[in-house]
């Protein structure tokens, strides 16, 4: 395989002397921002700087975080972007930090860290001296060392204009300041970035106000149909315009106020005059429903023009979320923690309005109203089940709460309940059911359990009812393979499971069908259902029907039971495999590691493979599946080789160069496994209560609990060499176990962490239960 050209060490050298100086603005500017100023929201924004992406990557997409610096409030509305990159085409993101310059700033639905595509965006750009509408031509030149890059403030300078900008957000608006030097005409545009050219602009000089929308498009099932709903925003300024006018494509018509697109780019145009200073003013309302209900966010969420205060207030969501882990350590360190955290905390987004109004789900008709809760969108659930969504549930329950009742919604108003839902819509995106783990975790971890009999409902029909309607389920309702995994109990090769994004990939599909029946049956246990739970544990077990115990690894298979005869388990990638080896995706059985360490051999083999893994860098950590792979020597009783693999994965997958994220970052999951590995522990298996201990980064770390608990962790010793635990200490009672439940972690209390150079063998050296409490 030709691997893709990787950075430039020349660059990679100028890219990091520039993060560092960020930082040192950072800090003389931001001292009383005691948490957002360890966060670089840069981070992410390159190719990747880390080995395993060289290794394992196999398109320029796989060689990003594709992040991008937004601006706002946790898992706001809009995020508010520099854009570089003008389209909203898929895997394209609005900002790379390579790019030299900016075409303007950008109202972004873009799943961060994703290979998906923004919607229902917009953007604004001001200029000085000659109008220009092309965002490619009328992009300016701009520098990283005076770029400030905060999650709720961006400023930055246009160089070819002289121009000073400044951007802050709130979930539905955003306050935007450009200062012009006064010396040539000021200009701003503005463009709904339609790829289909289907925008709508309009200009109302009386009230100083430019709105339009930018209509959304599905992607993956139903791939190029209308979503149904539409970007709206409305522009507010300080200051009457001297002049105005639209484009269509390459014509500008001058004096025109609205524009309507059918197949070009439009946009509109405003001159202003500079006679009341150099200071102009824009705020800025976005909805999903309407542009009235753009208006009313911004005139509840915005009602002065005081950016410093809105910065402020911006800030202050930022740091109180941040606060709730407090720890002690390296500034470097503290950066990859924070940056860490307020990537974990951009999706699932907010897509109800102020007032709660919101588009019914899969165009299932009319405005709906959230009543008592918040109505959230685009979950990147393959990904975020696994670390994203239990560190959400640790650190904000109610949002959670809210969290899955939008899933209840959607399941409601749809039909079935989404796999993938993103655009508002069903897209059967990769693979698995993973909706399932999500709210089967919040579950079993006591949230949401007014609605558990709803949830359960809607969870079964997915895992038991085959959507025999052709055209909803080419639609994207409904388990993909579903008839297959039933009737052989794994998914055969001769199902090339047509309507789904990925269309083969069956050993994956199995492996993960089998966990999702596994958090449903726990569910069922739960709720007393009986008959359910035996069955649906049962098919748990299906993992074994894939692994091949003459090669020790997850096979390909026909349906009349047949391996594959051409077999690699270390190809990068195989048709039976999602995004990877079968290799990698061997160790996905986290429901039931004791049998899987059973098929392999025992206990010696089952090291000895995960060795193998790690030390000839078959590891891949930039794909999800793997990521609990580390953790995995626990269940051997082997706690010091995880201790010794996590701080290797930590030293080598991540920094804070705009190129220290490996792989996709994908909603928030590859951060999120960044701040449990560096707190000390891990959820192996969402759906169980446990967490498995690894080892911290941080001298001492205290998790703030929503029950008004606190449950810290204090490592003796700590070092770069001391990264063993020799003893732990709950409590003031020893622990043996590299393992906390998540009732010990409510109840608040201290975990004291003895640190040594040298690992410690007989510490909780016992092999691990499938389910430890």
């Amino acid at each position: 395989m030709q691997k893709p050209e990787f950075f430039k060490f020349r660059y990679y050298i100028k890219a990091t002397f520039l993060c560092y100086s960020f930082f040192a603005i950072q800090f003389s500017n931001l001292k009383a921002q005691e948490f957002t100023r360890y966060v670089n929201p840069l981070i992410g924004t390159a190719i990747s700087t880390t080995e395993s992406a060289r290794l394992h990557s196999q398109d320029g997409s796989e060689l990003r975080g594709q992040t991008f610096p937004a601006v706002g409030v946790p898992n706001g509305m809009t995020s508010w972007t520099p854009q570089t990159r003008a389209t909203e085409r898929k895997c394209v993101a609005p900002y790379y930090y390579e790019d030299q310059q900016l075409q303007g700033f950008r109202g972004s639905h873009w799943l961060s860290g994703s290979c998906t595509q923004d919607y229902g965006s917009f953007t604004i750009m001001p200029m000085a001296g000659q109008l220009e509408t092309d965002p490619v031509k009328r992009a300016s030149r701009f520098n990283h060392s005076g770029e400030q890059a905060r999650p709720y403030s961006y400023r930055v300078k246009l160089e070819d204009y002289n121009i000073h900008a400044a951007m802050t957000g709130l979930s539905h608006s955003a306050l935007l300041n450009f200062t012009f030097d006064g010396k040539q005409e000021a200009w701003i545009v503005v463009e709904p970035n339609s790829d289909e050219g289907l925008g709508f602009v309009q200009i109302d000089a009386a009230k100083r106000e430019i709105s339009g929308y930018n209509p959304v498009y599905r992607i993956y099932q139903g791939q190029g149909k209308p979503a149904g709903f539409s970007g709206y925003f409305v522009m507010v300024f300080d200051r009457s315009f001297a002049a105005q006018g639209t484009w269509n494509g390459g014509t500008i018509k001058k004096g025109v106020a609205q524009e309507k697109s059918t197949g070009n780019a439009v946009g509109a145009f405003v001159r202003l005059s500079l006679t009341r200073g150099n200071l102009v003013k824009v705020k800025i309302g976005t909805s999903f429903t309407s542009m009235e209900q753009a208006r009313k966010n911004l005139s509840a969420e915005i009602q002065g023009w005081d950016f410093v205060a809105l910065e402020q207030q911006a800030a202050a969501a930022w740091n109180k979320e941040l606060s709730k882990i407090k720890v002690e350590g390296s500034a470097k360190d503290k950066v990859n923690f924070y940056t860490a955290l307020y990537h974990s905390k951009l999706l699932p987004r907010e897509v109800s309005d102020v007032d709660g109004s919101y588009n019914s789900f899969a165009r299932s008709g009319g405005i709906q109203k959230a009543e008592g809760f918040k109505y959230y969108d685009d979950y990147s659930l393959w990904d975020t089940y696994r670390a994203l969504h239990p560190l959400q549930l640790l650190l904000e329950p109610g949002r959670t709460t809210d969290m899955v009742t939008s899933l209840l919604k959607k399941a409601e108003q749809g039909g079935w309940l989404p796999v993938f839902p993103c655009w508002n819509s069903y897209t059967s995106a990769m693979i698995g059911d993973h909706a399932i783990a999500m709210i089967g975790d919040a579950l079993l971890k006591g949230i949401s359990l007014k609605d558990a009999e709803k949830l359960y409902q809607v969870m079964r029909k997915n895992a038991f009812h085959v959507n025999e309607d052709s055209l909803s389920y080419k639609d994207g309702r409904g388990r993909r393979g579903l008839a297959s995994y039933l009737k052989y109990g794994y998914v055969p090769l001769e199902d090339a499971v047509p309507d789904a994004f990925h269309t083969m990939e069956q050993v994956s599909r199995t492996l993960e069908y089998a966990y999702d029946d596994y958090v449903l049956g726990r569910v069922a246990g739960m709720l007393g259902k009986k008959e359910d739970h035996r069955l649906l544990m049962n098919r748990a077990m299906n993992y074994k029907r894939v692994f091949d115990t003459s090669t020790g690894y997850v096979r390909g298979r026909y349906a009349d039971g047949r391996w594959i005869a051409s077999f690699d388990p270390f190809a990068l990638r195989s048709s039976f495999i999602t995004e990877g080896s079968a290799f990698q995706y061997t160790w996905y059985v986290p429901q039931d590691v004791p049998g899987l360490m059973e098929l392999m051999g025992g206990r010696q083999q089952f090291i000895k493979q995960l060795d193998l893994l790690f030390d000839k860098r078959h590891y891949w950590h930039g794909n999800e599946p793997g990521h609990q792979s580390a953790y995995l020597y626990v269940y051997a009783g082997a706690p010091w080789k995880t201790q010794q693999r996590i701080r290797n994965i930590i030293k080598e997958e991540y920094s804070i160069g705009p190129g220290g994220l490996s792989g996709n970052e994908d909603a928030g999951q590859m951060s999120a496994w960044l701040a449990f590995g560096m707190m000390g522990f891990y959820p192996v298996c969402p759906g169980n209560t446990e967490y498995i201990i690894g080892t911290p980064s941080f001298s001492k770390m205290s998790l703030s609990l929503d029950n008004n608990k606190t449950f810290n962790i204090i490592a003796q010793g700590l070092s770069d060499r001391n990264f063993y635990i020799r003893k732990a200490v709950l409590n003031g009672k020893p622990l043996n176990r590299a393992y906390l439940t998540h009732a010990e972690l409510l109840r608040g209390g201290t975990l004291q962490l003895y640190m040594s150079s040298k690992p410690n063998l007989q510490w909780a050296k016992n092999v691990l239960p499938t389910q430890m409490n």
